[in-house]
C-alpha cells in the first residue's frame, strides 16, 4: 500500500454561485452524517475533472448536476488551484485508497436565473443522484464555519479570493 502522503490529489473544481443579492449557494449534503455534525454539513457545489475537460467546463457541469442551474454568467476563478487532504481513513474509503485529497480550481459564476430553476431533489434535469437535502443563500464570509473542519483552510482562500469580486449592495 502506498503511504497516505505520497498519494496524489483528486483534479476537482469547486463552485461560488453568486444571488443578484451577492449571497451565495451552500447545499446541505447528504450522507456522511457519520463524518460530520449536521452545522458543519454545508458546502458549495463541487465535483471531479473528467478526463480531457477543462476547469470552467467542469464547473458548468457539476453545477448543472448538483443543482439544476445553467442560468449563470462567469465572474472569475481562482488564480491556482487550493489543496486539501480528507483524513485518511474517509479518503482510503472514498476513494479506494487512490487519492488523500483534492485539489480544487474554483470558479466563481453569477446566478442570472430565479430561484426556482434550483432543483437539488431532481438535478441535471432528473438525470443525477442528488448530492443535497437541503439549500440556502448564505453571506459568503460565514462559509468557512459552515464546512466540515478539514476544508475550512480552502473555504477561507475562497473568501479572500472571491469576495472582492462580488461585494455586496
Amino acid at each position: 500500500m502506498i503511504p497516505f502522503d505520497q498519494l496524489p490529489y483528486r483534479p476537482c473544481v469547486g463552485i461560488v454561485l453568486v444571488n443578484p443579492a451577492g449571497l451565495v449557494f451552500l447545499g446541505q449534503r447528504t450522507g456522511g452524517a457519520e463524518h460530520v455534525d449536521a452545522h458543519h454539513s454545508w458546502q458549495m457545489p463541487q465535483g471531479g475533472i473528467d478526463e480531457g475537460e477543462e476547469p470552467l467546463e467542469a464547473a458548468l457541469r457539476e453545477l448543472y448536476e448538483e443543482t439544476n442551474v445553467s442560468s449563470v454568467e462567469p465572474l472569475g476563478e481562482a488564480p491556482e488551484w487550493f489543496a486539501y487532504d480528507l483524513p485518511e481513513p474517509i479518503a482510503r474509503e472514498a476513494w479506494k485508497g487512490r487519492y488523500r485529497g483534492q485539489t480544487q480550481k474554483w470558479v466563481a459564476f453569477r446566478f442570472t436565473g430565479e430561484d426556482g430553476e434550483i432543483d437539488i431533489h431532481r438535478p441535471g434535469g432528473g438525470k443525477h443522484k442528488p448530492e443535497f437535502i437541503n439549500w440556502r443563500w448564505e453571506r459568503l464570509e460565514r462559509t468557512p464555519r459552515l464546512i466540515i473542519p478539514f476544508k475550512q483552510p480552502v473555504y477561507e482562500r475562497v473568501v479572500s479570493t472571491f469576495q472582492p469580486l462580488i461585494g455586496r449592495d
